[in-house]
């Protein structure tokens, strides 16, 4: 880490963000609009990826997947890319494996908690910093539960943050497990969005020998959709019944990475009946349909016909979010590939920022 970040205090950053949110403070390093790409679509990146000095060096020390990608990390990097591809804003997220390295949690967790700080601080300086490009998608040192709590708190209340950004599991817990209910009790409280990442659960590093990117993390994702449409709790309120995880959240704004991963390969198991005449109509509240239709999924990974268009069909145009992936994708490429997917002029606009504007207010 650079001198001039050791010595940003913590006190320094949390009145530098305080300032910024009350326009107060205009940094040296505001970037202007994008003026590279020869046409601006002002797009918005919901899947987004940085790393804090400290989490870069412990990726790149056991060399997860993808660690290569992060060695010559700087904002300013992934402000040009943004540039070339006509994104304004981008939003902050971790990607996997999150902030613990290994399968026994127990073993990493203090490092896990401190770590997830470092992330939050350094995203959020880097909205400060970068007013106008960033926004924060907090990290929680899930599953620790009493430590993410605390997380919350402190990335919203202080932090400013825009959301969390979860991995679809951890260990053998997927999102909408009873085990993680006080975390997304907090987060509908708040009326949170939830961005969500992949990644391979310990059941799952290497099965038939594949690296977990090619299957496994589509995998993930499809299991965890399934988890919160069909795990089940006591409702909040009210006569006490059951109702599963997605309708006990319904304030919650889930994002779902990779155009919902393998869900459109196995939604007839998932989701139930999706003929002709289910998806015409307008589902049941609260069916497992209504929910699918309230959920967002990004583009990062599968701006390709056969999933944007499937996923135009089961959950509409209007549910799909502009993602790219970096430091793994661009903008300028994902936003090329989408004008190959038969979308219109219209439901591009809305893909490449209307949808994102519409819970995200702020960056409109």
């Amino acid at each position: 880490m650079r001198s001039t970040e050791r010595a940003l205090s913590r006190r320094h950053l949390i009145r530098s963000l305080a300032g910024a949110a009350a326009g107060a403070v205009v940094t040296r390093n505001v970037v202007s609009a994008p003026s590279k790409a020869k046409t601006n679509p002002r797009r918005i990146d919901l899947h987004h990826h940085y790393g804090s000095p400290r989490w870069i060096k412990r990726v790149v020390e056991v060399k997860r997947q993808g660690w290569e990608r992060f060695r010559d990390y700087t904002p300013q990097r992934a402000i040009e890319t943004m540039d070339e591809g006509g994104t304004q804003t981008a939003l902050l997220s971790c990607t996997e494996p999150g902030v613990w390295f290994g399968d026994d949690f127990s073993k990493e967790r203090q490092e896990a908690i401190s770590l997830s700080r470092d992330m939050n601080e350094y995203g959020a300086r880097m909205v400060s910093d970068h007013k106008g490009r960033f926004g924060l998608f907090a990290v929680l040192p899930l599953p620790d539960i009493d430590a993410s709590l605390k997380e919350i708190e402190y990335a919203f209340d202080t932090l400013k943050a825009d959301g969390v950004g979860l991995l679809t599991s951890y260990g053998n817990v997927w999102l909408g497990e009873k085990k993680l209910q006080p975390v997304f009790d907090e987060l509908n409280r708040r009326g949170a969005i939830v961005y969500t990442h992949p990644t391979d659960a310990a059941c799952c590093h290497s099965l038939a020998n594949a690296n977990p990117a090619t299957v496994e993390w589509f995998v993930d994702t499809a299991r965890s959709i399934n988890s919160v449409l069909n795990e089940t709790g006591t409702s909040l309120g009210g006569p006490a019944k059951e109702t599963s995880a997605a309708t006990r959240y319904g304030n919650i704004k889930f994002i779902w990475s990779h155009a919902g991963g393998a869900l459109l390969g196995v939604v007839s198991r998932v989701v139930g009946t999706v003929s002709a005449a289910d998806l015409a109509g307008t589902p049941k509240p609260n069916s497992k349909l209504y929910h699918i239709r309230r959920f967002y999924y990004d583009t990062a990974g599968s701006a390709n016909p056969i999933a944007m268009q499937g996923l135009k069909t089961l959950a509409g145009a209007s549910q799909i979010v502009f993602g790219t992936d970096v430091p793994f994708g661009t903008s300028a490429a994902i936003g090329r590939d989408l004008e190959s997917c038969g979308l219109s002029k219209e439901e591009l606009r809305a893909i490449n920022r209307e949808n994102a504007v519409r819970i995200l207010p702020k960056y409109s």
